[in-house]
C-alpha cells in the first residue's frame, strides 16, 4: 500500500481563509502536549508565552521591535515564493545588510551628522540585495537551485561577520570583547515614542513596505506579472514576460528588505555589531510568509504572532524554566501545521492497494 496526493479540481474558499487558524490551533494543542510532556503545567506556558506579554507597555514596545524584522524579511520572501523563486537565504542578507550599513559608524565613527543614518539605510538595503543578486545570477546563468546556494551563503555571511567583530572591527576600547565600537547618536535609528518604550522606526518601515507591496502585488503590472510568473511559467512567456528578469526582480526586492531589516535592527535595537544579531529572523520569516498566505497585510498579523512567541518564550523561559529551543520547537510545528492545512486544501489524500498498484504497474508495461 502506498499513499498518493492528487490534486484537487477546486479548493475551498472557505478552508483557505481558515488555513492559518487551523493551523494555530493545532499549534496550540501541539504546544500543549509538549509542555505536558516536559512536566510543565500546559495552561500556564500557554498563559506565559500568548498572554502575559500583551500586559505592559513596554512589552508591546518589545513586540513591535521583535515583529519589525520579521515583517520586512517576510514581505521580500512573499514576492519571492511568488514568483516561485525560493530565496532561503534571507538570513545571509539580514547579516549582510547589517555589515554594510555599519561601514560609516565602526570605521569613520568622526563622521557625524544627520545624513549618516540616510547613508547607513541605503548602503544597507544596497548591501542586501547584492548578496540576493549572487543566487538569481547563479539560477539565471547557470541554472543552479538557487535553494542549496541561498541556503549556503548564509552561513559564509555569519563567517564573515564572526571574523570582523573579532577581527578589523573589534573596538579597540572594548576591553577585548568581540564587538565592534557603539554607534554614535548620529547612527542610531530613533525611537517612535521615546518617553514610552524603544520601539523604533524600524517598524513603521515594516508596515510601509508591506502596504507598498500589496499595492503593487493587486494594483500594479508588475504584480500581476509576479503572480502570472510563479502560477504557469509558459504562460508567462506567451504574456511577454521574462523569467529571467523576474528572478533577479525578486531576489533584489527580496535581498534588499531583508537588508533594510538588517541594518534597522542594529541601528535600532542593539547599537552595535556583534558575532550574533539575530535569533533566526530570516528562517523565521519563512513561517510568517507563509501564515500570512504571502499576502503582505496577512504577513503583518503573522509577523506580530510569531513576534509574540518570541517574547512569549522568553518570558516562560524565567516563569517555568523551558529551554530556548522549546521557542524554536513551537515555531517548527507551527510551519508544520501550516504547510500541512495549505497541502490538504490542494490535495487529497488516497490510499492505493498492493493489487491497484500492480494493475497499474501491468497497464503501464502493456
Amino acid at each position: 500500500m502506498r499513499i498518493e496526493l492528487v490534486k484537487r479540481p477546486q479548493q475551498s474558499a472557505l478552508y483557505s481563509a481558515l488555513s492559518p487558524f487551523i493551523a494555530l490551533a493545532l499549534t496550540l494543542i501541539a504546544g500543549a502536549i509538549m509542555f505536558s510532556l516536559l512536566g510543565k503545567n500546559p495552561l500556564d506556558a500557554l498563559y506565559y508565552y500568548f498572554v502575559d506579554p500583551l500586559r505592559e507597555m513596554w512589552s508591546l514596545h518589545e513586540l513591535a521591535i521583535k515583529a519589525a524584522p520579521l515583517i520586512l524579511i517576510a514581505v521580500g520572501l512573499s514576492i519571492c515564493f511568488l514568483s516561485n523563486n525560493w530565496n532561503i537565504g534571507a538570513e545571509g542578507q539580514f547579516i549582510i545588510g547589517a555589515i554594510t550599513g555599519s561601514i560609516l559608524p565602526v570605521m569613520y565613527p568622526d563622521l557625524q551628522s544627520w545624513i549618516i543614518l540616510p547613508l547607513m539605510l541605503i548602503m544597507g538595503v544596497i548591501g542586501g540585495a547584492a548578496y540576493g543578486f549572487i543566487p538569481a545570477l547563479l539560477k539565471t546563468r547557470f541554472n543552479t537551485n538557487e535553494i542549496l546556494t541561498s541556503l549556503m551563503l548564509v552561513y559564509v555571511a555569519q563567517l564573515f561577520l564572526d571574523w570582523l567583530v573579532r577581527g578589523p572591527w573589534r573596538n579597540p576600547q572594548g576591553m577585548n570583547f568581540p564587538e565592534t565600537r557603539n554607534f554614535h547618536q548620529y547612527a542610531i535609528l530613533p525611537e517612535i515614542w521615546p518617553s514610552m518604550g524603544r520601539a523604533n522606526w524600524g517598524f513603521v518601515f515594516a508596515l510601509v513596505a508591506a502596504l507598498v507591496a500589496w499595492f503593487m502585488l493587486s494594483r500594479m503590472l508588475k504584480g500581476f506579472e509576479v503572480k502570472v510568473l510563479g502560477q504557469s511559467p509558459r504562460a508567462g512567456r506567451f504574456g511577454g514576460f521574462s523569467a529571467s528578469r523576474m528572478v533577479i526582480f525578486a531576489f533584489l526586492v527580496s535581498g534588499g528588505l531583508a537588508g533594510l531589516a538588517g541594518i534597522s535592527e542594529v541601528s535600532g535595537a542593539i547599537g552595535q555589531l556583534r558575532p550574533t544579531i539575530s535569533p533566526g529572523y530570516g528562517f523565521a520569516a519563512i513561517i510568517v510568509a507563509f501564515l500570512g498566505r504571502l499576502n503582505p497585510l496577512g504577513i503583518i498579523a503573522a509577523g506580530l504572532v510569531l513576534a509574540l512567541s518570541y517574547l512569549g518564550g522568553e518570558a516562560a523561559q524565567i516563569s517555568i524554566g523551558v529551554s530556548d529551543k522549546v521557542v524554536r520547537a513551537f515555531q517548527g510545528m507551527l510551519l508544520f501545521f501550516v504547510l500541512g492545512c495549505d497541502t490538504l486544501i490542494h490535495y487529497r489524500v488516497r490510499f492505493v492497494g498492493s493489487t491497484a498498484h500492480k494493475a497499474e504497474v501491468s497497464h503501464g508495461n502493456a
